[in-house]
């Protein structure tokens, strides 16, 4: 029930916040380990959140754990998703390229791994190779929060939104934003937890 209601009961990275406005947060996180996938939605049927249920499998979230161990790894919050123009998305540790199908565009999304998983060899090895383990060093990021349905529209207005107010303040943005989604599909619309969050220097 409390899912439902939008009581966030997992895991959730811990931040430092360095500063405070009335539009946004800076906030500095420490380094972690991220489960990944990248995808064209057209592979789900147009759907942007299609790769869920392929990191949802790997942690075990459905039944037996999609990794060589096989362990169950907890759940937390919250799912990461950026979205890309299609032209060629570099990745980290390991260094993986994916191209584009099409030049549409593509999604990646990532579970957090729960704060005992400290390098990605940590981290049992996926059973599915489109699933990538990297660790993320320390960032800073100017987050927003918002509640509701995390719509296309929506959440590029926060986007510009926020540019426009860490520009006016000085901070230079570093990189595309991210998407963080903190309660999962069947929690009540005004109960949503959502965050933007663009990397700043």
């Amino acid at each position: 029930m409390g899912m439902m209601l939008g009581k966030i009961t997992v895991e959730t990275p811990k931040y430092q916040v360095l500063a405070s406005t009335d539009d946004y947060e800076i906030r500095k996180y420490p380094p972690s380990v991220i489960a990944e996938v990248t995808y064209d939605p057209t592979q789900f049927n147009s759907d942007k959140d299609g790769g869920f249920t392929i990191l949802a499998n790997y942690i075990g979230a459905f039944g037996k754990p999609q990794n060589a161990k096989p362990e169950k790894i907890e759940m937390t919050a919250p799912v990461i998703t950026k979205t890309t123009e299609s032209e060629n998305i570099a990745m980290t540790a390991p260094v993986v390229t994916k191209s584009g199908v099409g030049g549409g565009e593509s999604v990646t999304m990532g579970f957090i791994l729960p704060s005992k998983y400290v390098k990605a060899e940590d981290a049992p090895r996926p059973l599915n190779e489109r699933v990538v383990i990297r660790e993320e060093g320390e960032r800073k990021y100017g987050v927003v929060r918002f509640s509701g349905v995390a719509r296309d529209e929506v959440v590029a207005e926060k986007v510009e939104k926020l540019k426009a107010c860490l520009e006016r303040d000085g901070y230079k943005v570093a990189g595309d934003f991210v998407l963080g989604r903190y309660n999962p599909p069947w929690t009540l619309p005004p109960l949503r937890t959502n965050e933007v969050m663009i990397p700043v220097e």
